[in-house]
């Protein structure tokens, strides 16, 4: 899986919005949701850290979802909680665009995302 796993072409990912690519797909405890914000796509495990609830289902914009349950904040860059009732920081996960198709790699963190 180092190559990572196509979830979707960069056009399906709608904008301002997300898709879930589920759990036993991504290899990960959680379910990854992908986000699009402008030019730009993001993964973060789906769950808010703060309490269930699904993130994909959230707001987002300027480089931020906001939790559809509480309004907490997360970085899609960095997943780091920005705002209260969240403390603590969603796992993001490594996504890239590679010839207009979106390929995420699950448990790379996305500190090593190029760009």
């Amino acid at each position: 899986m180092a190559d990572g796993i196509r979830v979707a072409r960069f056009d399906d990912v709608p904008e301002g919005g997300a898709l879930v690519v589920d759990r036993t797909v991504a290899g990960t405890g959680d379910d990854v949701a992908v986000f699009r914000d402008g030019d730009e796509v993001f993964a973060l495990d789906d769950t808010c850290t703060h309490q269930e609830a699904s993130l994909a289902d959230g707001w987002v914009e300027d480089g931020e979802v906001e939790c559809p349950l509480h309004a907490a904040r997360f970085s899609l860059r960095t997943g780091e909680a920005l705002s209260l009732p969240a403390v603590v920081r969603a796992r993001c996960h490594r996504v890239e665009v590679r010839d207009g198709e979106v390929w995420l790699l699950p448990g790379t963190p996305c500190e090593a995302q190029a760009g």
